[in-house]
């Protein structure tokens, strides 16, 4: 029997076999304790999608709207990341190569050197400062010549950083890229230096060209809104400003801010280290191709897949789930577009889950408008993914109720493993949900509405609704 005849088997015994429960025992009929929590929170019924199936095929225990698209904000992380670990595998790398063209003398190469970017979604300072350091190990102190960025197997039309929601400089709105470092973004560390009553700057990473002060004037006071009291200006490209005071009583903090000038990032990421680590430059830090035919001199390795999916699906980074969208792309199309990756993860899902309604998606991420999927189809794809070989890295990648990534402040008193969504007008939860008896069961909950943001307390009633905390 081929695995797709399989697939198709098993769903329509499951199909079949929820359709008959239906029939036989509706399931649709709210909770008590969620209708309590919707009017609370003034959230019509009509609002929320909702499905509970137990994690082997069985009929549903609940279903309220479960065939309506809804818009899923980041659960939809869970479609790209379950088809990454289903068509790439958890042990799936990103490799960045170096190559090189000209030939060296007394440490001065005289031609250029090529990084060649793969997608990783994971390129931060560390990395960038690990691979320009395997670079001066060749031998290299001098380039005579350019140092040049190929991005080819992404492509990624310019975008506006603040064209979704008006926060040009939130790290989450950065664009996805091929040579991705550090998310596009600066971290400014404050240290205070009380006894020259100044807060000493560091930005990481070094950017060429860019200056900044040393330090900023320390201040009296609460540490609650420091970042408006610092006034900083991020707008001018190439000098960073800040026209107030940091309080003492704040310690060291780490501000992460969306670099203004995106499309320069990694050029001035790239010149910035290697002058920092004592390199010399004659040329510039710019795009272009890798020679035809060129074998790369070494190779910078990402983390696994496996690794990565859980920074995703934990803490919710939407340019990494973007990343990963591209990657599949890349991989299984040639080049990483949204139209290459919508196609691949399309026609994935028709193979794996061939009776159950496709998602609409434009992104990876769920950072989108336009985006939809049913609870059903959610619930169905995770009742799958329990019975595949990368299920454990998949649930350990999503956040655990009231212990960690986005669902630490959950005030449910379940033991559960889900992914949140949330935008505006938008939130929901997917995953496991732990009960008595060594039970477990997926959960798939979405609220799109104006009051969606007050629909937590709604999620906690069902997850422990789900858990058997709260029968009503």
């Amino acid at each position: 029997m081929t695995w797709r005849l399989f697939t198709i088997l098993w769903h329509v015994v499951a199909v079949a076999g929820v359709a008959g429960a239906v029939h036989a025992q509706p399931v649709h009929t709210l909770p008590l304790s969620v209708q309590e929590a919707l009017n609370a929170a003034r959230l019509p019924p009509e609002s929320l999608s909702v499905v509970v199936l137990p994690v082997q095929t069985a009929p549903p225990r609940l279903q309220h709207q479960a065939a309506v698209p809804r818009n899923p904000a980041s659960l939809m992380k869970l479609v790209t990341t379950t088809a990454a670990l289903d068509l790439l595998g958890p042990a799936f790398t990103w490799r960045t190569p170096v190559f090189l063209e000209g030939q060296l003398r007394d440490g001065v190469w005289q031609g250029n050197v090529y990084i060649q970017g793969s997608g990783d979604p994971r390129l931060g300072v560390e990395q960038l400062w690990l691979l320009m350091r395997r670079i001066q190990a060749l031998g290299i102190r001098q380039i005579q010549g350019d140092i040049v960025l190929d991005r080819s197997v992404f492509s990624v039309p310019a975008q506006d950083p603040g064209g979704f929601d008006g926060e040009p400089l939130r790290p989450y709105n950065a664009a996805p890229d091929a040579l991705l470092i550090n998310f596009k973004s600066l971290l400014v560390q404050f240290v205070p230096d009380p006894a020259h009553k100044v807060a000493r700057v560091h930005i990481e990473p070094p950017l060429a060209g860019v200056k900044w002060p040393a330090t900023v004037p320390l201040s009296a006071g609460d540490c609650n809104d420091y970042r408006t009291g610092l006034k900083a200006d991020f707008q001018q490209a190439l000098s960073i400003g800040f026209a107030g005071t940091y309080p003492l009583s704040c310690g060291e903090k780490t501000w992460p801010v969306a670099y203004s000038d995106p499309l320069q990032f990694a050029s001035r990421a790239v010149g910035g280290m290697w002058l920092q680590l004592g390199g010399q430059l004659s040329g510039s830090v710019r795009d272009g191709s890798v020679p035809s035919g060129a074998k790369p001199v070494l190779t910078h390795e990402s983390a696994t897949l496996a690794e990565l999916v859980r920074d995703i699906n934990k803490f919710s980074n939407n340019v990494m789930a973007d990343q990963v969208f591209l990657t599949l792309g890349a991989q299984k199309r040639g080049n990483g577009n949204a139209n290459t990756a919508s196609d691949t993860v399309n026609t994935w899902w028709r193979e794996r889950l061939p009776l159950a309604e496709p998602p609409l998606l434009d992104k990876g991420s769920g950072l989108s408008r336009d985006a939809r999927i049913t609870a059903q189809s959610m619930a169905y794809l995770l009742q799958w993914a329990w019975g595949q070989g990368f299920m454990p890295e998949l649930m350990a990648s999503l956040p655990i109720t009231g212990l960690d990534g986005t669902l630490k402040r959950s005030k449910s008193s379940a033991m559960a493993h889900l992914k949140t969504g949330s935008l505006r007008d938008v939130m929901g939860i997917a995953g496991y949900v732990d009960a008595a008896q060594g039970q477990r069961f997926v959960l798939v909950a979405m609220v799109n509405h104006a009051h969606a943001n007050q629909a937590r307390p709604v999620m906690d009633a069902l997850i422990d609704w789900t858990a058997g905390k709260d029968n009503r």
